[in-house]
């Protein structure tokens, strides 16, 4: 970090930054108002960002301008969205809350029926394929540890309530142990990749960190 390539703002936005970083570290001495006010800010930030991408994103050119510029088909179907998006509005008061509430079923029919749609087409169907693929001559090790975690996971969820531990075999206890001990794998497996994604992000703040208090003494006792 050089003052020679840096402009004011730069510098502004590295001091901000800087601060910013030390309110959150901050929070390893305990809860803190140096702490709550990063996150008040960080907070408010994604939440300005995110309406202004909504606005100039969606509401602007999906909502607003083909009601004045579309033809005759998108007009009244942008006019239908609108008059739909002002009834969702009435939810925010509890006396006319009944007015966005056909909205808000068809909001979460519509969300559900996407959800679900593509969890099987995009999820369920490519790892079935994907499964299937791995029983090759050199892949059939992988594809029976597959196909072993996979009706071991799915035996553990079906039948490991209490109620019908005492229904069910032997082997088919074993399978859903089985499963228990696939699922910790997996769980382990996401814990190191969300510790290892936080350390990268703790080093990356810390060298921001060390090279900003650099570049600030550089500025109060410049290298002669």
């Amino acid at each position: 970090m050089s003052s020679a390539n840096l402009s004011t703002p730069d510098v502004i936005g590295s001091l901000v930054g800087f601060v910013l970083t030390l309110f959150v570290f901050s929070y390893i001495l305990g809860d803190n108002a140096f702490f709550r006010v990063a996150i008040h800010i960080f907070i408010g930030v994604a939440a300005g960002y995110t309406a202004v991408m909504a606005i100039y994103s969606v509401i602007w050119p999906q909502l607003i301008q083909p009601v004045f510029t579309g033809g005759q088909m998108g007009q009244i179907l942008a006019l239908v969205v609108l008059v739909l998006a002002v009834l969702l509005i009435f939810k925010i008061t509890p006396r006319l809350s009944s007015l966005g509430t056909p909205v808000m079923a068809f909001l979460v029919g519509v969300g559900a029926a996407a959800a679900v749609g593509g969890a099987v087409s995009g999820t369920l169907f490519p790892q079935v394929t994907a499964s299937w693929n791995l029983f090759s001559v050199h892949g059939l090790v992988n594809g029976g540890i597959v196909l072993l975690g996979t009706v071991a996971t799915l035996a553990y969820f079906q039948f490991g309530s209490r109620s019908n531990r005492g229904a069910l075999s032997s082997w088919l206890r074993g399978i859903s142990w089985v499963g228990q001990v696939f699922i910790a794998i997996t769980f382990g497996a996401l814990f190191a990749g969300v510790f290892a994604a936080a350390m990268i992000a703790l080093v990356e703040r810390l060298g921001f960190m060390v090279e900003f208090a650099k570049f600030i003494y550089s500025l109060i006792l410049p290298v002669t």
